[in-house]
């Protein structure tokens, strides 16, 4: 039986050591990690220096919102009351025409002193500008208790009693009460036919009255704005037609004076 040496004297190499291995793998990654410890440390200036950056970024970008905000906001009051000038301005134009339309209407009342002239604006006025289809207008004859239909309009031809006469003698509970306390009444009323009653003035007198049964088809109802035609038919549509009556008389009576005068020489 043979006897063999030392490994090593038969030219084998002994196996490396396991510790040493994992002491010198430990040892690279200790020195990767330091490694990259001091790269980061290198890029964090650049890291904060680019979030200072982004801050101010921020800023800027919260400033410009702040202002565009307050842009956006006096653009939105500078709409608002570019709105509110031009309802106004349509107001005041729509108030404009109204006055104009009432002065003509004023004008045209008492530029003439012929009865018929008269009565006929007054018709134009309540048919075309007041809306009302058929309606009549009474004055309080002379030392009388009645009142005369000087003016009665209707497309059909037919009036309500007790306004289908020559003249009204009382009747109806609220053109009654208008002549009577002098204000402005509106129906329906029971036992009225009247869908308004306007009392005429003459100074402080009540003289007579506008009655209005039936407004035209495209109004359905009075508006606020009629007040002012209201206001004008009351004040000056009986002063017109009187001055007109008794420039009237006067004229006849004159031209009777200039005859019997003419007779006179004549004779």
């Amino acid at each position: 039986m043979s006897r063999h040496g030392p490994a090593s004297a038969l030219g084998v190499t002994a196996a490396p050591d396991a510790g040493s291995s994992s002491r010198q793998a430990e040892d690279e990654i200790l020195s990767g990690a330091a490694g990259a410890l001091e790269r980061a440390r290198a890029l964090l200036p650049q890291l904060e220096a680019a979030m200072e950056m982004a801050n101010a970024h921020m800023d800027r970008a919260r400033d410009t919102y702040r202002r565009a905000e307050g842009v956006a906001r006096r653009l939105r009051d500078t709409e608002g009351e570019r709105e509110d000038l031009m309802a106004r301005l349509r107001d005041s134009e729509t108030q404009i025409g109204r006055l104009m339309t009432l002065y003509v209407a004023t004008y045209q009342l008492h530029c003439t002193l012929n009865p018929e002239e008269v009565q006929s604006t007054i018709v134009e006025i309540v048919l075309n500008l007041l809306g009302a289809e058929s309606f009549v207008l009474l004055l309080q004859a002379q030392q009388s208790t009645h009142y005369d239909i000087t003016i009665a309009h209707t497309t059909d031809g037919v009036l309500p009693a007790p306004f289908d006469g020559g003249r009204y003698e009382r009747g109806d509970p609220l053109v009654d009460a208008t002549l009577h306390d002098g204000a402005l009444m509106f129906g329906p009323a029971e036992g009225s036919v009247a869908l308004a009653a306007v009392p005429l003035r003459v100074q402080d007198m009540i003289v007579g009255a506008l009655v209005v049964f039936k407004l035209l088809a495209h109004k359905s109802n009075f508006q606020s704005e009629d007040s002012e035609l209201f206001d004008l038919i009351g004040a000056h549509a009986a002063s017109a037609l009187l001055a007109s009556r008794v420039y009237a008389g006067m004229a006849r009576k004159l031209r009777t004076l200039e005859e019997l005068i003419s007779l006179v020489k004549g004779g």
